[in-house]
């Protein structure tokens, strides 16, 4: 099945369901198609979302072949982390907090905690992901 979004003469968009687009090219011809809306048969295909993000999901297809493995994932998302957040080890807690009391800029950080410092950071109300991420060699 494919749906198209439709409009009638009228401005009044709806979806359509066909089984190719001959079908609906054969009921419009027809004058099968009616406008839920005002009953009209003047009803033309309209530009859809996926007619027009349609470059972007090959790109996409691709994107998703790539991540279609674990350890291709895990590359990606420690790519992701890498690129976009600071690194401050063992220090986490002590820069979330700095942070936090406004001692210091805010940004994206990342590093490692005991657990003690983990309650004090949900005491001060600091919201923070705990993501254990293994790291496989290529």
């Amino acid at each position: 099945m494919i749906i198209y979004d439709l409009r009638c003469e009228k401005g009044h968009k709806f979806e359509g369901w066909f089984n190719d687009r001959t079908s609906f090219e054969k009921q419009q011809t027809q004058k099968l198609i009616i406008c839920p809306a005002c009953g009209s048969s003047d009803v033309g295909m309209v530009p859809s979302t996926i007619s027009i993000m349609g470059k972007d999901v090959k790109e996409s297809n691709r994107r998703d072949a790539e991540v279609s493995s674990l350890p291709k994932a895990l590359r990606l998302f420690h790519e992701y982390l890498d690129k976009n957040f600071e690194d401050v080890g063992r220090k986490f807690a002590e820069v979330a907090l700095k942070i936090h009391h406004g001692e210091e800029e805010g940004r994206n950080i990342k590093g490692i905690t005991t657990e003690n410092e983990e309650e004090t950071l949900r005491e001060e109300g600091i919201q923070f992901l705990k993501i254990p991420v293994p790291k496989f060699d290529s």
